[in-house]
């Protein structure tokens, strides 16, 4: 197992999404979250051959997928218009479906986005996250994958309570969480007591640093996230998944492996050794 894992964001606009696989093999990483963007991994632009093209250049290098995220600026699963819903639900159910084909045991989602000024009613939002929930998860599970909802500050359910009590309320047990530490510390919550509370769901972690006045996902040292406190918290919940890395960066390799240099001497446990 490698000490993290990577997500693609910062390359989803300058390598497709092999390209970007075997450069970040190349300095050092084997597991990945990848990212869906047009031009870089796009159901849209990729056919049943495409598809399969990918899934090989993966395991003919050992590397593996440990989700599929996007984007969510041109999403919402909570959008007043039905339009809008449908319309990301059909987005959505094409990730749900290249998850399975590639392998990928997890899909990263966002709840879904309230107007700023003048939000629905939580129980309108709720209603529509969970109808999404209805469709989204029995094609999950048919394609061997699973739903991880994310905590995210421009959400409805920006934070660790309030996303696990409607996910309490929806009951599906098979619907994961996605856990990341910027959000949470931008939110201003305690970051051990949200991963303790988010635990009997947690699937992955990301990381990035942020401060709490402008909402970042920059390098590790450039915001006031609090690193050297989050092993001992993942360790008392029993976490052993490779956190991702999730730095959004235009200079993308160095910033990248410097935050994996500081998180290690944060830290973090190294690279298992090889089996």
């Amino acid at each position: 197992m490698t000490a993290f894992a990577c997500n693609t964001y910062s390359y989803m606009r300058s390598h497709g999404a092999a390209d970007c696989l075997a450069h970040l093999a190349d300095l050092g990483f084997r597991e990945f979250e990848l990212m869906m963007h047009p031009g870089h991994a796009w159901p849209n632009e990729m056919d049943a051959a495409a598809r399969a093209a990918l899934a090989r250049a993966i395991a003919s290098r050992g590397l593996r997928l440990v989700s599929l995220n996007m984007p969510n600026i041109d999403l919402n699963l909570a959008g007043a218009s039905r339009e809008m819903r449908d319309y990301t639900l059909g987005l959505l159910t094409g990730f749900v479906e290249i998850a399975g084909e590639l392998g990928a045991p997890g899909v990263v989602v966002v709840p879904g986005k309230p107007n700023p000024l003048f939000p629905a009613e939580a129980e309108e939002l709720t209603g529509h996250f969970f109808r999404a929930l209805d469709r989204l998860g029995p094609l999950a599970a048919r394609g061997g994958t699973a739903l991880w909802i994310e905590n995210v500050p421009f959400s409805f359910l920006p934070g660790v309570p309030a996303l696990m009590d409607a996910l309490a309320r929806y009951g599906d047990d098979r619907i994961g969480v996605t856990f990341d530490v910027a959000n949470s510390h931008f939110i201003g919550e305690d970051i051990g007591a949200a991963l303790a509370r988010c635990a009997p769901r947690l699937e992955i972690v990301h990381l990035s640093d942020t401060n709490q006045q402008v909402y970042r996902h920059d390098p590790v040292g450039l915001g006031t996230v609090p690193f050297a406190a989050i092993p001992a918290a993942l360790a008392a919940v029993g976490h052993r998944e490779p956190p991702v890395l999730e730095v959004i960066s235009r200079e993308a390799d160095r910033d990248i492996l410097a935050s994996r240099e500081r998180l290690l001497a944060a830290g973090f446990a190294p690279a298992s050794p090889a089996r």
